[in-house]
């Protein structure tokens, strides 16, 4: 089953610190001032914090599920992902991640140990 706007929304509004925006028509996800997550408008995309070294690796090992960002976004730690083309497993990995990217390393590890122990 492809993977939901909702659910990734559903998995968002649950981290510590994060809330949802609107900005221009488009769903974002903060931590404070700082986008983690951001969705197309027409809700097939998800763009997500993804540390810059890695992205490039990424998007070649499977390109019909990533993609980089417009030439004018490169400079942020960022990819795009195809919702279709991911489970709910993978998508909780790539949320989670770009989460823990933006919010203080005591925060994410409280959380990463609260969800190992359940």
């Amino acid at each position: 089953m492809p993977v939901t706007v909702d659910e990734v929304r559903a998995l968002a509004v649950t981290l510590p610190r994060s809330y949802e925006v609107v900005v221009r028509g488009r769903l974002k996800f903060r931590v404070g001032r700082i986008v983690f997550l951001s969705f197309s408008r027409d809700g097939e995309t998800m763009g997500f914090g993804f540390p810059k070294e890695w992205r490039d690796a990424l998007v070649e090992a499977e390109p019909e599920k990533f993609s980089l960002p417009d030439e004018s976004d490169m400079r942020f730690h960022w990819v795009h992902v195809r919702l279709a083309a991911i489970d709910s497993e993978e998508m909780r990995d790539l949320v989670e991640g770009a989460w823990a990217m933006v919010v203080p390393k005591r925060v994410a590890a409280a959380y990463a140990q609260r969800r190992h122990v359940e």
